[in-house]
C-alpha cells in the first residue's frame, strides 16, 4: 500500500509568532482580494454581493485548507473541532475544507527535523539512538511520529512536536477564530465561544508531552491485566518537552480488521465499546480523541494497540453520574427522566416548546431502543432514521446548541466508536455490555 505521507512534500512549520501571524494575515489578505474581485463582478452583473458566496469560491476553499494544514497547530485543531462538532450546520464548502484537515498535514523538511532533534537532545542527539527513520510514520496537528532505535536496542516510536506550535496556541486560535467570523463561514447564530475554549484547553493538554506520557502510563497500569489491549511503554529517560518517546508496538491500521472473520471483528469492537464504558463509569479517565489512527490491530495476538493519549481528560463525578442516570432512564423508557438528564448534562436547553421536546425525546428513544438487543452495525440504519427525524427541527436556528465542553468530548468519542463499528460491520451484544451499569 502506498504511504500517503511519502507523497506529501516536506514544508517547514512557521515557528515564530510573527511568522505565524504573517501566514494568517496573508490568508486574510488573499481572501479579501477574492471578495473584492467577486463583489465587483457581482455588481457588474447587477447582483447584490453575498459574503458567504464570495468567500467560498473553489480557489478560496483550497487556499484556506492548504494554509491551515501548512500551519498545523491550533489553527488546524480548531478546524478539526469545528468539523466534528458543527456537522450538518455548515455549508458544504466549509465542510469540505474542514474534512480535509482531518487527514492532511505537511511533514517537516529534513533541516527543520534536525533542528527539532537538536533542541530536544542536544547537538549530539545521534548518540542517543542507534537508528532513526527520517520518514515519519504519521503527521498531525501538533507533531509527527518517527520510528527509532534507542542506544539500548529498544524499538521506539518518537513523537516530535512542531517548533513554535505550543507557544503560539492562544494567538493562533484567536487569529483563526477572527478569520472564520470575518469570513461569514459560520451560521450567525452559532456561538463559537465553547468551541474556542475547548480547542484552547485541548491544545495546551496535547502539547504537554510530559502530561501525555503520564496519561499513557496510567492507562498502561489500568489495562495491565486485560490481554485484549496493548499500551506503549513511556520512556521518560528519552523524552523531552518537544519529544515523547515510547515503545514501538508493531501493528496494523484498525481498518485491517475489515477483512477478519465476523467473530474477530465483533470481539474487537465490543472490547472498544466496553473500554469506553469503563473509562466513563469506572476509570473516570478517558482518551477522548476518536481518530481511527489511535487504534491499531495486532492480528497475531488479537490485541488492539491504543495510541495517542494527549487528549486524555479526567471525568468529573457529576458528569459520570449524570450519564449513568441518562443511560438508566433511556433503557427503562422513562421520557421525563431522559429529558431531565439531558438538561442536567447540558445537551438540551431547558424550557423548549413541546414539539421540540417530543422530537428530541423520540431521537433519544431511537438510540436507546437500538440497545435492547444485539446490534448489527453492518445492516442497522439507526443513524439514517435519527437524521430523518431530527430534520424536522434541524433547520430551526434557535435550537442550535453546543453542549458544555465536559459533555462535548464524550459525544465525540461515542460518535467515533459508532462510525468505527459501522465501518468494520461488527455485531455487538449491548444488553450484555450494559448489564453492569443498567
Amino acid at each position: 500500500m502506498t504511504d500517503p505521507l511519502a507523497s506529501r512534500p516536506g514544508r517547514a512549520v512557521p515557528s515564530s509568532r510573527i511568522a505565524r501571524l504573517s501566514r494568517m494575515g496573508g490568508l486574510a489578505t488573499g481572501l479579501a482580494g477574492d471578495v473584492a474581485l467577486g463583489a465587483g463582478r457581482a455588481l457588474a452583473r447587477g447582483e447584490r454581493p453575498r459574503l458567504d458566496r464570495l468567500v467560498l469560491t473553489p480557489g478560496s476553499v483550497g487556499r484556506i485548507a492548504e494554509r491551515l494544514s501548512e500551519m498545523r497547530g491550533a489553527a488546524m485543531k480548531l478546524g478539526q473541532l469545528l468539523s466534528m462538532e458543527t456537522g450538518d450546520m455548515l455549508p458544504p464548502e466549509l465542510a469540505t475544507i474542514l474534512g480535509r484537515l482531518q487527514a492532511e498535514a505537511h511533514t517537516m523538511p529534513p533541516k527543520q527535523l534536525k533542528s527539532v532533534l537538536e533542541a530536544s537532545y542536544g547537538k549530539d542527539f545521534r548518540r542517543r539512538f542507534k537508528g532513526f527513520d527520517t520518514q515519519p510514520l504519521a503527521a498531525a496537528s501538533i507533531g509527527q511520529v518517527h520510528r527509532a532505535t534507542a542506544a539500548d536496542g529498544t524499538a521506539l516510536a518518537l513523537k516530535l512536536q512542531y517548533p513554535g506550535v505550543r507557544a503560539a496556541i492562544d494567538s493562533d486560535l484567536d487569529n483563526a477564530a477572527a478569520l472564520i467570523r470575518w469570513s461569514g463561514l459560520l451560521p450567525p447564530g452559532l456561538d463559537l465561544g465553547p468551541l474556542m475554549a475547548e480547542a484552547r484547553r485541548q491544545l495546551h493538554d496535547e502539547a504537554d508531552y510530559d502530561r501525555e506520557g503520564r496519561c499513557m502510563a496510567r492507562f498502561g497500569d489500568l489495562l495491565r491485566g486485560d490481554r485484549r489491549f496493548a499500551v506503549p511503554a513511556w520512556r521518560p529517560d528519552l523524552s523531552a518537552p518537544g519529544a515523547l518517546a515510547m515503545s514501538f508496538e508493531l501493528s496494523q491500521p484498525i481498518d485491517a480488521l475489515a477483512g477478519a472473520p465476523p467473530g474477530v471483528r465483533d470481539a474487537a469492537v465490543t472490547a472498544l465499546i466496553e473500554l469506553c464504558l469503563r473509562e466513563l463509569f469506572e476509570f473516570r479517565l478517558m482518551q477522548t480523541d476518536p481518530n481511527f489512527a489511535n487504534y491499531r490491530w495486532r492480528p497475531e495476538t488479537g490485541q488492539i494497540v491504543l495510541l495517542d493519549f494527549g487528549a486524555t481528560r479526567e471525568i468529573a463525578d457529576e458528569v459520570a453520574e449524570g450519564h449513568l442516570r441518562l443511560l438508566r432512564a433511556g433503557l427503562s423508557r422513562d421520557r421525563d427522566a431522559v429529558l431531565a438528564a439531558l438538561e442536567e448534562l447540558g445537551f438540551v436547553r431547558p424550557g423548549l416548546p413541546e414539539r421540540h421536546r417530543s422530537v428530541l425525546l423520540d431521537l433519544a428513544a431511537m438510540g436507546f431502543g437500538a440497545l435492547d438487543g444485539p446490534l448489527d452495525f453492518a445492516t442497522d440504519d439507526l443513524a439514517q432514521r435519527m437524521r430523518r427525524r431530527g430534520m424536522e427541527i434541524g433547520s430551526e436556528r434557535d435550537l442550535w446548541h453546543i453542549p458544555p465542553a465536559e459533555t462535548l468530548f464524550l459525544q465525540r468519542k461515542i460518535g467515533g466508536l459508532y462510525l468505527l463499528a459501522a465501518r468494520l460491520g461488527a455485531r455487538v451484544d449491548f444488553p450484555a455490555l450494559l448489564a453492569p451499569y443498567a
